[in-house]
């Protein structure tokens, strides 16, 4: 049995950009995605604190250091710049693997969304 479960965690990103002209997705600063263990291409979820929004997308990477959360696309219209996002990937384990599974769990600096 395949059991679905947290596989990265993002905690609480202010989002830095909304471009609905983009074809779509989320811009994530590569610092981040590397420090959560997402890769390029990967469903995320997007969880928006100020609104209740829950959206889900893929991951393209951002500069480094930059700090970039941008919602790309359609999503762009869910999200305000400075909301408050948590961002989730799953993965499907082995039920005996995924209770001893841990996931990567980032925490950044809530101002500028960096990892310093």
């Amino acid at each position: 049995m395949l059991v679905q479960v947290v596989k990265s965690k993002i905690h609480r990103v202010k989002v830095t950009g909304a471009d609905l002209n983009y074809i779509g997705s989320i811009t994530i600063d590569l610092d981040l995605m590397d420090a959560a263990n997402i890769i390029e291409g990967e469903k995320v979820q997007i969880v928006n604190n100020n609104n209740g929004e829950r959206l889900e997308t893929y991951a393209i990477p951002g500069k480094r250091g930059s700090g970039e959360i941008t919602l790309n696309g359609a999503a762009a219209r869910r999200v305000a710049v400075g909301d408050v996002l948590i961002l989730i990937s799953y993965a499907f384990m082995k039920l005996e693997k995924a209770k001893k599974f841990k996931p990567s769990l980032v925490f950044p600096n809530e101002i500028n969304n960096t990892l310093s």
